[in-house]
């Protein structure tokens, strides 16, 4: 299940080595965001940036190329990836009111679910599934994407238990806590654990604990239907083919939320503040596995090392990256900038077959506003 929900490490290696130094005249961020757009092969942005308290926000292009609706910061978009900091906010706050532990065992809160050939359940615990070290992979099957993509059909439904199914029928990556590999598939069992403690629909629990207390209006979690609700980004892909109709429910809790740049921003800087968790969960958020020389997962984060000119900078958030959509939401770890991108332009296909995903490597707005 390449491409649902994730900047893959190696896309993001490519994004750090190709990046250069934004325009300096004017706005450096508005100057970085278009030279992707337009010229730069992404039809549309839309940007939130933070300095201190000064906030700015702006879009560039159209959100949708064929009426020319011009792009606008109250434009939702799929965050993809993203959806997996809401998620790891849940699993960590019933941590800490001790109604699970992160050494917990995947069997004892999912008694035969993974099953499969190599797979030791009883040794993955749900801390392995938050930092990606649990060696559970997602479908190797190439085909998995095909009634999308070659069917033509949408509406396509792949529920999440078959999506964990079929990322079991192949051995796992590495012995449970022996590498480090994204896994989009572990974070569809930490949903399933989520909703065995609670009693409750993830959803609502993310509602209850998240977006109702940071008034996070916008942002929603869409099961199965294939379309946007409200004002939004429309998705393309690298030939212009619309993406932006796309059942969201292979990805559940592994990216299938919508938002926009000011409602992300808010719960990251909430998240990162820690607004949201007790002190010893957030430690365990902030625990680094690095898994290459340019950043490190943690328990629903991520960081990036930036190649500022002053030196290298680690950053902090999550990206996103699905069909017709591609995310950023970065902060400095003093957490006295940040900047959240979205831009219209993800190539699924290309991903599945190990091909260009994007137009232009989106980091050096990144860098013109963190660094």
């Amino acid at each position: 299940m390449r491409g649902s929900g994730k900047l893959a490490a190696g896309v993001l290696a490519g994004v750090l080595l190709g990046s250069g130094t934004a325009a300096a005249a004017g706005d450096p961020v508005r100057a970085a965001v278009g030279e992707l757009v337009g010229e730069g092969g992404f039809p549309g942005a839309v940007v939130q940036v933070r300095n201190g308290e000064a906030v700015s926000r702006f879009g560039a292009g159209y959100a949708n190329r064929a009426t020319r609706e011009a792009a606008a910061p109250h434009h939702r978009f799929r965050i993809a990836s993203n959806t997996k900091a809401f998620v790891a906010t849940v699993v960590l706050q019933l941590a800490g009111e001790r109604k699970l532990s992160l050494d917990d065992p995947i069997e004892r809160r999912l008694p035969g679910v993974v099953r499969g050939p190599g797979y030791a359940p009883e040794k993955i615990t749900l801390r392995m599934l938050l930092n990606h070290t649990s060696g559970v992979h997602d479908p190797l099957d190439p085909h998995f994407f095909d009634p999308y993509l070659v069917q033509g059909n949408r509406a396509h439904i792949i529920t999440p238990s078959e999506v964990i199914r079929r990322s079991l029928v192949d051995r796992p990556s590495f012995p449970p806590g022996g590498g480090v590999e994204y896994s989009n598939t572990g974070y569809l069992l930490l949903g399933k654990v989520i909703e065995k403690i609670t009693r409750d629909d993830v959803r609502e629990e993310i509602q209850r604990r998240i977006l109702d207390p940071l008034d996070l209006g916008r942002t929603y979690f869409p099961l199965w239907s294939p379309f946007l609700r409200g004002p939004h980004l429309h998705g393309y892909d690298l030939r212009g083919q619309d993406m932006t109709v796309f059942s969201p429910s292979y990805d559940w809790t592994a990216g299938a939320m919508v938002s926009t740049v000011d409602d992300l921003a808010t719960f990251h800087r909430a998240l990162l503040a820690g607004r949201l968790l007790e002190p010893a969960q957030q430690a365990e958020l902030k625990r680094l596995v690095p898994y290459s020389e340019f950043g490190a997962y943690g328990g629903g984060v991520e960081t990036l090392t930036l190649p500022c000119s002053g030196g290298p900078k680690t950053v902090w958030g999550n990206t996103g990256a699905g069909p017709g959509f591609h995310s950023v939401s970065m902060s400095t770890e003093d957490g006295a900038k940040q900047i959240v991108l979205a831009l219209n332009v993800y190539d699924l296909a290309a991903d599945v077959h190990g091909g260009q995903r994007v137009p232009k490597p989106p980091l050096p707005a990144v860098m013109a506003a963190l660094c």
